[in-house]
């Protein structure tokens, strides 16, 4: 399967038949011969026909025009049942979830409803009625849950993306065991209305493609606040570019590492943060303590009342439908009453506090998307203990209001995949995204299953993207600085590192901590000075001009290329008693001076 991206430009150039595009879809799924892929498929005919419509109607500006997609069995498709893995509770939905109605009025085509664990209550794969997807890597290990379907259907090939839903990592699990990746968005930035609840206040509709470019185009199209949804939130999407030339990963020290003790998924680990230096990333070792306590939480505290919620009809109505694992999980020990609920809650807020000042350190998190890959024969003698090592690294997330992105890290000979995820503050998804993205590039991996290599990748946005605003930061607010997730925070992404022109000086400002840098246009000959240029759209743009303290404000800068853009200047009263550090050609380059000036002392 070419990916959503090719597809799209075959269709618009006319370079493919929709309809062509379908029926290749179908071939692939009869030749990889796993009928535990999907729950229902839609007659092949029949999506032909919507095929040769879509066709006959012409783009007309649609995103997704004629891209074929899947949609995990807990998500409404109009027209296909939803049976969230179990027949007894099979329901026939009257209109489509809001993002899959999102997708296909972008043109998207969805063939089927993937399979899952049941009640999208594991991070395995094998809990279904429905039988277990073939993990399209290596058919002896689990394929990964609770998104098991979906994972597949994009790992083999079948179809270029695919819809999962990730509560405590089922978006990211299945893609870090088949080679793909999983995009986890930031907690109601895509509505939820028309999916299943596991958690109603923890879900996530999540994305599976062969590179983080199309699962992008996915999120892209269905993120939005949807008014009809109490649990949406307006959250700044933001637009990905450039990945910039410095950012910091906070990694476990090495004491938190957990591998399950595997050393090649160690290997793995540490290759993947040796790539992850090369392309510009500090990285920092810190103390996991408060994310492992607050991953503990999920099912041994409250929330595990959420997912009986889901189920509590039914359980009461017929609880042999539902798979005797799931029962033990969900409903074999009594539920917390109020006052344990209130508790939970009260030491959630203070790891979320702790885990907040640990994030304040970082761009990012990178941990091992899973601790190691697990057999089916492992799965199936110890069938809690196996899923809950999957788990390690992803159950905190959403409980601390998180968005992640999980990526191909390592594909061993024997077919072993090994994946990585990044993850950050929610709103930051588009930073991750422009990082995740020159990550998969230098990997070198093939997509998922498929002998397909990752295309060239384009300037991804081009400079000017329509709709933002650019400026030039200089000092702390650079990438890899400790203010930039004042910027990635509202939305922002970087374009370009640059300079100023010549007639510039940089000072730095007295007072602090921290130190501040004041950048001042004079007559007289000053010097180039490094800046980097970030767009912003126009509301986040709003925001942190708002914030910005005496002397410092926006002004115009002239740039070495000849272009203008807003960016910081200082008032020329802030410079008394100053420092001229213009002879540094920039803030980076003064501040680790300074710091290799005191390590020597």
């Amino acid at each position: 399967m070419p990916t959503l991206a090719s597809i799209l430009a075959d269709h618009l150039t006319g370079g493919a038949q929709i309809a062509d595009t379908v029926s290749a879809c179908y071939a692939r799924l009869r030749a990889h011969g796993d009928e535990a892929i999907f729950i229902a498929l839609r007659p092949e005919a029949e999506v032909v026909a919507e095929a040769e419509r879509l066709q006959a109607e012409g783009p007309r500006g649609r995103r997704l025009w004629g891209v074929p997609i899947a949609v995990k069995d807990n998500i409404d498709v109009a027209g296909l049942p939803t049976t969230a893995a179990c027949p007894a509770f099979a329901y026939s939905p009257e209109q489509d979830a809001s993002a899959v109605a999102r997708l296909r009025a972008q043109g998207a085509i969805v063939i089927g409803k993937t399979n899952l664990d049941q009640f999208a209550t594991g991070l395995n794969g094998t809990r279904s009625p429905y039988g277990t997807p073939r993990n399209a890597m290596r058919g002896d290990l689990v394929p990964g849950g609770s998104s098991s379907g979906s994972a597949s259907a994009v790992a083999a090939g079948i179809v270029p993306v695919a819809l999962g839903t990730d509560t405590a990592g089922s978006g990211r699990v299945p893609a870090g065991l088949q080679n793909i990746v999983g995009l986890k968005p930031s907690v109601g930035l895509v509505p939820s209305a028309g999916l299943v609840p596991a958690c109603r206040t923890l879900d996530c509709i999540s994305v599976f493609g062969l590179t983080v470019e199309d699962a992008w185009a996915v999120l892209d199209v269905m993120s939005g606040l949807d008014p009809a949804d109490p649990f949406s939130r307006g959250l700044p999407l933001g637009r990905p570019g450039a990945a910039p030339p410095a950012i910091r990963l906070g990694a476990p020290r090495p004491a938190d590492r957990d591998f399950a003790g595997d050393p090649a998924a160690k290997a793995s680990f540490e290759a993947a943060l040796e790539r992850a230096q090369r392309l510009g990333a500090e990285i920092v070792t810190l103390d996991f303590t408060p994310f492992y306590e607050t991953a503990r939480l999920l099912y041994d505290g409250p929330w595990v009342a959420e997912r009986w919620l889901a189920i509590r009809d039914l359980y009461e109505r017929e609880p042999d439908a539902i798979l005797p694992v799931i029962r033990q999980v969900i409903a074999g020990r009594p539920l917390p009453d109020a006052a344990a609920a209130f508790a939970a809650r009260y030491r959630l807020a203070e790891l979320a506090l702790a885990a907040k000042a640990t994030l304040k350190s970082v761009d990012a998190l990178m941990v091992p998307t899973a601790p190691r890959p697990v057999t089916l024969a492992e799965m199936a003698a110890d069938p809690v203990g196996a899923n809950s090592m999957l788990g390690r690294y992803t159950n905190f997330v959403n409980l601390l209001d998180l968005c992640a992105l999980a990526l191909p890290a390592t594909l061993a000979h024997d077919g072993t995949a090994a994946g990585v995820t990044l993850i950050a503050p929610a709103g930051h998804d588009a930073a991750l995204a422009a990082f995740g993205r020159a990550f998969q590039a230098a990997s070198g991996l093939p997509l998922g299953a498929t002998e397909l290599s990752l295309p060239p990748q384009a300037d991804w946005p081009p400079s000017g993207t329509p709709g933002t605003i650019e400026i030039a930061v200089v000092g702390a607010h650079l990438s890899g600085m400790p203010l930039n997730g004042e910027l990635t925070s509202l939305g922002g992404c970087f374009v370009r590192a640059t300079t100023t022109t010549a007639d510039y000086h940089l000072y730095a400002l007295p007072g602090g901590p921290p130190m501040r840098p004041g950048l001042v246009r004079t007559a007289e000959r000053g010097g180039e000075i490094a800046v980097e240029i970030w767009s912003l759209p126009p509301e986040g743009f709003g925001r942190f001009v708002a914030g910005i303290p005496a002397p410092l404000g926006i002004g115009t800068l002239a740039l070495a290329d000849g272009t203008r853009v807003k960016g910081f200047l200082c008032e020329q009263i802030g410079t008394q008693d100053a420092r001229d550090i213009t002879g540094f050609g920039g803030w980076r380059a003064f501040v680790a001076a300074q710091s290799a000036a005191r390590a020597s002392a």
